[in-house]
């Protein structure tokens, strides 16, 4: 038991044990910040556009692309203020929405990715009822659960962290990241440590295990395609998704299932910031240069365009 603290502001001081730093930090993490807002957003409006890419994929492509520009929006802004001002402070209220919206929409992405294997098993498992299986309405409750769960999962760990005492409000950590606040938690956070344990659980090793098997599936299926034309075809529908998992879940499992240390260490800052940053601008470009049908659906509406401005 330590201190009690009665805590109206939060300190970020996440890696300003590297004052060199910050400056080349703050100018990338604003144009990885730019390439995230133009990338997914030109996804989204391609397949509104696009009347070829109204398909299940591309709908749930939508969902991963609006959430990277919020996942990112919901941190990144502030992080930008931090990083160079000298008061390196943020309201509770505001580190506790940060929080939430951040905690929740990654928890929602975990989720999605899992959705998005199963809707390219049902497509390549099972082509025949594809459009049948993923009918508009089952899309949009899956869609729609994915998106309650994975906030009703970053409500709870978040309401059960703020409501316990605070011996400090010096977060080491570049935003308010679940985490790095337990560190700050007074008395005992056993209930803490289960409740994200669980989360977890559900919210990376059953995805994980669901995109899993979902792949195991479609390798085997593939692997009796015939013709090296349909396999190459049926793979490279997948290879994009395939790609953001590895990214994602590489370091959501790294940050989140490691053996947890009272000390923050410069490389979970620094993971923390891939997984946050990186991983989102990644997202855009591996689904724009990995994927036919969206590099034809951006010439198209470049070409229309630019031919009407010529008029």
């Amino acid at each position: 038991m330590g201190n009690h603290t009665t805590v109206t502001e939060f300190f970020l001081v996440g890696l300003s044990h590297y004052p060199g730093l910050l400056l080349s930090l703050y100018v990338l993490c604003l144009v990885m910040y730019l390439v995230i807002l133009l990338g997914n957003s030109i996804l989204i409006i391609i397949s509104i556009l696009d009347p070829h890419l109204h398909t299940p994929m591309y709908f749930f492509l939508g969902n991963l692309s609006f959430l990277d520009i919020c996942y990112t929006s919901s941190s990144i802004p502030q992080m930008l203020i931090i990083v160079m001002s000298e008061r390196k402070s943020i309201s509770f209220t505001g580190c506790a929405l940060q929080m939430v919206i951040s905690l929740g929409l990654g928890c929602t992405e975990c989720i999605l990715l899992a959705v998005m294997a199963y809707d390219r098993y049902v497509a390549i498992c099972n082509p025949l009822r594809y459009t049948i299986i993923m009918n508009k309405g089952l899309c949009a409750q899956m869609a729609a659960w994915t998106w309650i769960t994975g906030f009703l999962v970053s409500l709870v760990q978040t309401v059960l962290a703020l409501l316990k005492p605070f011996c400090g409000n010096v977060i080491d950590h570049l935003t308010c990241e679940i985490l790095a606040l337990l560190k700050l938690l007074c008395g005992d956070i056993s209930l803490n440590v289960f409740i994200m344990t669980v989360a977890s659980i559900v919210i990376l090793i059953i995805p994980l295990t669901l995109i899993f098997f979902s792949y195991i599936f479609i390798l085997s299926t593939i692997l009796r395609i015939n013709s090296s034309e349909g396999r190459k075809k049926a793979f490279s529908t997948c290879s994009a998704h395939l790609t953001v998992v590895v990214l994602f879940y590489g370091s959501a499992l790294f940050i989140y299932m490691k053996p947890k240390s009272k000390d923050t260490k410069t490389s979970d800052e620094l993971i923390g910031l891939s997984y946050g940053v990186i991983t989102p601008m990644m997202n855009s470009i591996i689904y724009s240069l990995r994927n036919k049908e969206v590099k034809n659906a951006v010439e198209k509406f470049l070409i229309k365009n630019l031919y009407l401005k010529k008029i």
